[in-house]
């Protein structure tokens, strides 16, 4: 496999980035469905429907049926959510990529090149408070995983933090995202929250997951 490079972000990697980015999102939607099947409410109103439908119905198929089809409308449910956050992000930050990160104080981009082809990324910007530095849409292709590109992006989110005097790095990331925790709790960050983002999310149990890296001090 061809050696890659982390170097700053430039115009032309604009639609490998949002694109990069999307495909990303959208990987999580089978575990986002995997963790609906596994909530004990869905369970047992699955076992309810497929009693009431048993019993009104007397028919064991009928009964089969209706189950099947209540996970068969869940999976586009859950892909749509995926497609729903990725909409969101494609129309804020990463709609204007350059001025957010690379023009506007105290932010920058960087995306990891291989082959010739932008197979990672992340970014870096003041959190909404200003007190802390926060790392941003981190997302590496499938193909390039298990090589450290993860963690050396990580490091230099971490690196420009500290070189400009921030005292911590903060990230969000989800309940269904296990590998990015572990990363993240590998290079020393705690969690420090975990809220749902709308009624939807509190309902399926799923949360965000606020992560936090207090910095050494100023070099």
């Amino acid at each position: 496999m061809a050696p890659y490079r982390i170097r700053l972000y430039r115009d032309e990697d604009y639609d490998a980035v949002r694109s990069l980015f999307a495909h990303g999102i959208l990987e999580h939607a089978p575990a986002m469905y995997r963790h609906v099947l596994r909530l004990a409410r869905l369970q047992l109103g699955l076992l309810a429907l497929f009693t009431a439908v048993r019993a009104v119905a007397g028919s064991w198929l009928l009964a089969l049926a209706a189950v099947a089809l209540v996970l068969a409308a869940a999976w586009p449910v859950m892909r749509s959510f995926g497609t729903s956050f990725v909409t969101e992000a494609l129309l804020a930050d990463l709609r204007d990529i350059d001025s957010f990160y690379m023009r506007a104080p105290d932010s920058c981009f960087w995306v990891v090149e291989a082959g010739g082809a932008v197979v990672a990324m992340v970014g870096a910007a003041p959190s909404q408070r200003g007190e802390a530095m926060e790392l941003k849409r981190m997302s590496v292709s499938k193909d390039h995983r298990g090589r450290g590109i993860s963690k050396a992006l990580c490091g230099e989110v971490l690196r420009f933090a500290q070189a400009r005097g921030y005292g911590a790095v903060v990230l969000y990331t989800s309940t269904v995202q296990l590998v990015a925790q572990r990363l993240y709790e590998s290079q020393g960050f705690r969690k420090v929250a975990e809220t749902s983002p709308s009624l939807f999310s509190s309902l399926i149990s799923f949360h965000l997951i606020h992560y936090r890296l207090e910095l050494p001090g100023r070099p």
